[in-house]
């Protein structure tokens, strides 16, 4: 549309982000107005405070196709000093079931952009790079929504395209499932369910509809369904910011079956999508000190972080060169890391040599090397402990066993983790025998097993200085894909904290707090001669004085996860390097920060 040519853009940034959720602040940055998630009202809405709700939707059925106008509440376009009403156009959208027709006319909008199934699929101009609208508008979301996987299909083509635009789905938002839309990349909501709820004269909550409790005072007014809004928007904010919306995510699902059957969905979409690119699965490779993984609920299994450890270490994982032959399995414990816990400072003192393989057995995850266990997610997860496991877990753990000794070549396993384990042409001896793991008899068995097996298979003792760096490998390996650039280094310190240095030049420090390898400036070259970490490429000729926006971005590996160390070039030289804060599937037009820079050469 001519008339979107001068729209002025939203403007907008980066709060918090979490996977595909994000709060964008909205206005002046240093003095935001309004963030999301937030609320669109319609004409007929009442008043809601900006900071919730930053605009207001008119539309216009006479005509055919329908238009739109969408005013801005605040002060919130750029160049500011003056409100600002975005005009669309909605095209003539057919069912969702006639995908293979096109109706001929495409919806249309600058700023403010209407997109349907049917124009997903057909209209070209979706295409073009320079349209970037502040608002995308799902307008056949209620049909979608009664659609098995077509809405999780839409907001996911949505996201990766318009990576800086606020996703809309009208008619289906609601306080009972406003996270688990934001979850899956909805930023805008509005009162449409609770206008009908008001109107039935039922409350619709934070966990879905119900009737009004008069014994308690409580009302089905607009009003109320307001406040439920405030509390669920808030709450999704919160859960945001600290890391948690997949759990509050999980909890709203429980609300309705479709919710439930769009979570499932979304999670297996994303673990199909992380066993080749993890970034564009917006997985994490590590996170701030703090964060938990909560995994309090049968669904938690499916988060895609979950199954891609699973995977990763089923199918790829190789434990240190010492340790290949034998493989003791232990008990997880409650206290994470696992070396903190007053059970497994008992079980090292069982273990007389460094040169048998430990592997904590444990749900969700699965199974636990040692070498991993300050790894996001092993040395972050929360999960109910009441010492059964149910047949899942039990399936999930044999099979891992299995697979992990068989690829892995082990010829004996030591299993003091009190789950039955059988496995052809692998020998497996059971140190509990039906006793506890800590009982003084059961250890006795496993430092016994342990002598015997040193003999049997003639496992050497390596010095503390070697079994450190293999192990250190081991975990680059699982993290970088690679060990090569920790050949013909040296590794000291005191444990946990190691240095490592090359050539007498420290080039990283191993730091289990935030399990990962902080990089020196003199490791750059290395990192890039041994293909070790994603890369990013600046825009030529751009005096690079700052962190990495999409302003001075050109081109990103799409494999970078959040919290991952960045090589940047510019011109085709290393120039430097930074820290992911976006996935690859935000890079390289991201709105707000995408990663912050560390090193520069």
């Amino acid at each position: 549309m001519s008339k979107g040519a001068t729209e002025r853009p939203l403007a907008r940034s980066i709060a918090s982000r979490q996977r595909f959720s994000r709060i964008f602040s909205l206005g002046d940055r240093a003095s935001p107005s309004s963030w999301t998630p937030g609320l669109v009202l319609s004409a007929k809405d009442p008043e809601v405070d900006l900071s919730f709700a930053a605009f207001r939707i008119e539309r216009d059925s006479d005509s055919i196709p329908a238009t739109m106008s969408m005013k801005i509440l605040g002060d919130l376009c750029l160049p500011f000093g003056k409100k600002e009403v975005w005009l669309a156009e909605e095209g003539l959208i057919l069912p969702s079931s006639l995908v293979e027709s096109d109706s001929g006319k495409k919806s249309s909008g600058g700023q403010l952009l209407p997109v349907s199934w049917q124009s997903l699929h057909h209209d070209p101009n979706l295409l073009d790079d320079t349209l970037e609208p502040s608002v995308i508008v799902l307008i056949d979301a209620p049909q979608l929504a009664e659609r098995p996987g077509r809405l999780v299909e839409a907001l996911d083509a949505l996201r990766r395209r318009f990576t800086t635009s606020l996703i809309w789905t009208p008619g289906i938002g609601g306080p009972d499932n406003c996270a688990l839309l934001s979850w899956m990349g909805v930023d805008l909501f509005d009162l449409s369910r609770s206008q009908e709820a008001a109107a039935r004269g039922v409350l619709l909550t934070e966990d879905g509809p119900r009737e009004p409790e008069m014994t308690a005072g409580e009302k089905a007014d607009l009003q109320t369904q307001i406040e439920a809004w405030n509390r669920a928007l808030a709450a999704t904010r919160s859960a945001i910011r600290d890391g948690t919306i997949r759990q509050l995510a999980e909890r709203q699902a429980l609300s309705s079956p479709r919710s439930v059957e769009r979570l499932r969905r979304h999670d297996a979409m994303m673990t199909v999508k992380a066993e080749n690119d993890a970034g564009s699965a917006a997985l994490e490779s590590v996170v701030r000190e703090g964060t938990r993984l909560l995994c309090h609920s049968f669904t938690s299994r499916d988060d895609p972080i979950i199954r891609d450890w699973r995977r990763k270490v089923s199918e790829l994982h190789k434990p240190p060169s010492h340790q290949t032959k034998v493989m003791v399995l232990l008990p997880c414990s409650a206290k994470k890391p696992y070396r903190l816990s007053q059970s497994h400072r008992r079980f090292q003192r069982a273990i007389p040599t460094r040169s048998v393989h430990e592997v904590m057995v444990t749900a969700p995850l699965g199974l636990v090397p040692r070498e991993l266990e300050d790894l996001w997610p092993s040395a972050h997860y929360d999960i109910p402990v009441t010492g059964d496991w149910d047949i899942d877990e039990l399936k999930v753990i044999r099979e891992m066993v299995t697979q992990y000794a068989e690829r892995n070549g082990f010829e004996l396993i030591l299993n003091h983790s009190g789950i039955e384990i059988e496995i052809e042409n692998i020998q497996v001896i059971d140190t509990r025998q039906g006793e506890s793991a800590g009982s003084q008899e059961s250890l006795d068995r496993l430092q016994q097993a342990i002598e015997n097996a040193s003999k049997e298979f003639g496992l050497l003792n390596p010095k503390e200085s070697q079994h450190r760096l293999e192990k250190l490998k081991s975990a680059s390996r699982f993290q970088h894909g690679t060990d090569a650039w920790l050949d013909g280094v040296k590794v000291s310190g005191r444990p946990p904290i190691f240095r490592i240095a090359k050539d007498g030049v420290q080039i990283a420090l191993w730091n289990p707090r935030s399990g990962r390898f902080s990089f020196s400036k003199a490791s750059l070259p290395i990192l890039d001669a041994c293909n070790v970490l994603p890369r990013v490429e600046l825009v030529p000729q751009f005096d690079w004085r700052g962190d990495l926006f999409s302003t001075n971005v050109t081109n990103a590996d799409s494999n970078i996860r959040s919290g991952d160390e960045l090589l940047v070039f510019q011109d085709g030289t290393l120039v430097g390097s930074a820290r992911a804060e976006a996935a690859g599937w935000e890079w390289p037009h991201g709105p707000g920060r995408l990663a912050k820079a560390k090193h520069r050469l």
